[in-house]
């Protein structure tokens, strides 16, 4: 597999999975959103983007999968009458270590994307239950503190 086809299957898998954030303000159409009032702008979370981070993980974990085996089959039966050059051994060399390297992503993306569900699942559980405490706290003068 050539480098720039490798670049490119980054790139599309980056590309399935990409997830933007706004930190200090909403996006509305157009644009960042302003607050018109109490309450318009509430902080929500939401398990996507983490959910999102464990489906970019589960398909770098594939890709890798698929590129060893793809590079491995590339390399089959070089060699046949240039035993004895330098240039082989260095192109052994470097199929054992991207072998290696690929191997090493997708035991990372392998770790890490249970680990991102689980992430996604706790938040959730955790805003539930922020929320729940939040509903439970009557304020004086609004519609749900009479």
């Amino acid at each position: 597999m050539a480098w720039d086809e490798w670049e490119q299957l980054k790139a599309d898998a980056a590309q399935r999975h990409a997830s933007h954030m706004e930190i200090n303000s909403l996006q509305g159409e157009g644009g960042p959103a302003t607050s018109t009032g109490a309450g318009a702008s509430r902080l929500k979370h939401k398990g996507g983007p983490w959910a999102e981070a464990a489906g970019t993980a589960d398909d770098l974990q594939t890709v890798t999968s698929t590129c060893r085996v793809e590079l491995r089959s590339a390399h089959e039966g070089i060699g046949g009458g240039l035993e004895g050059l330098a240039s082989l051994g260095s192109l052994k060399t470097v199929l054992n270590s991207w072998e290696e390297r690929l191997k090493a992503v997708r035991e990372e993306c392998g770790s890490l994307e249970p680990k991102l569900r689980q992430v996604a699942v706790d938040f959730g559980e955790v805003d539930a239950e922020v929320g729940d405490k939040a509903k439970a706290v009557k304020v004086p003068g609004t519609r749900m503190g009479q």
